[in-house]
């Protein structure tokens, strides 16, 4: 129960800062001008706030979760100097406080959203980039001596909050509620032909960094185990997302463009949203299989062949 305690609290964690990264980007390069502007398109103000916020309570917990694990101890009271001691006099603690100010900075830089949205935009992007890195500290990477491992852990975690984010963003434009005028559809129009040289770059890097990353834990060797098993289920989900991508590049995007000139919005808004949607519960499997595969070593699955 606890082991599935702590795969839950990191699903939480890894969700809500890819999130908050992946959607601050999102407007920056698919949305412009007065579209940055909560509300405008997307919700920025409330939506980030509330991401924050609960990015805020899920580090908390995740520390204390951690301090008792390490320590033994359950009561508050005994668990008090360990907390100090992790955040104090350990990497990990260094990295959840760099965490807690970067979250703080962007719930500040959401305030400002109505008056400067590209400048809010921006350090809630950068806000966002450095909260989820920080999350690196916690994975494979961290424990290498060497920067390499660390940097492409944390590549691997931008990219991913970067395409995870622009699915929910194209959720959010292409709900049915959301097509009714041309002014709508243009808008999604415009972010879809955005992202598609961005969503490409993405996929390089998922795909670069993830190669990358297995060589560096398990080499060349390959696992039966349950961490071989969970890889292989992870890299199949990320081929069909690759899948629904191409669809989304080489027949919606074009779809959404003559839709502009027959005035047939709805069938192409209907369209995307079924295929965001499917490539949407992809990535969320697949996160929630990272955060498995972060609890478990693949060397002591090779070992046990």
């Amino acid at each position: 129960m606890s082991e599935l305690a702590n795969i839950t609290l990191r699903f939480a964690l890894y969700m809500d800062l890819m999130l908050l990264f992946g959607l601050a980007l999102f407007g920056l390069y698919a949305l412009k001008g007065p579209q940055r502007i909560s509300g405008a398109v997307l919700p920025f103000r409330s939506l980030l706030t509330v991401i924050i916020v609960l990015g805020l309570l899920l580090s908390a917990a995740g520390m204390f979760w951690l301090a008792r694990a390490m320590s033994g101890e359950s009561d508050w009271a005994a668990l008090r100097p360990h907390i100090e001691m992790m955040v104090l006099e350990m990497d990990v603690g260094v990295a959840w406080s760099v965490r807690i100010i970067a979250l703080v900075v962007a719930a500040i830089a959401m305030l400002l959203n109505r008056h400067a949205p590209g400048i809010s935009l921006l350090v809630a992007t950068t806000a966002g980039g450095v909260a989820l890195a920080s999350l690196a500290w916690n994975g494979h990477g961290a424990m290498d001596e060497g920067i390499w491992h660390f940097t492409v852990d944390i590549l691997h975690l931008l990219a991913a909050g970067a395409w995870l984010g622009a699915l929910i963003a194209f959720a959010w434009m292409s709900r049915a509620d959301g097509l009714q005028t041309e002014n709508h559809i243009r808008q999604l129009t415009y972010a879809v032909t955005r992202f598609e040289s961005v969503g490409a770059l993405i996929v390089v890097v998922i795909a670069a960094t993830g190669i990358v990353n297995y060589l560096f834990i398990a080499g060349l060797e390959l696992s039966l185990g349950t961490y071989g098993i969970l890889l292989f289920a992870k890299i199949m989900l990320f081929g069909g997302m690759l899948v629904l991508a191409a669809l989304n590049r080489f027949h919606l995007g074009p779809i959404l463009k003559r839709s502009m000139q027959n005035g047939q919005y709805r069938v192409a808004g209907n369209t995307l949203r079924r295929s965001v949607m499917a490539e949407l519960i992809a990535a969320v499997l697949i996160v929630g299989l990272v955060a498995w595969l972060g609890t478990l070593s693949p060397e002591t699955d090779i070992g046990d062949l």
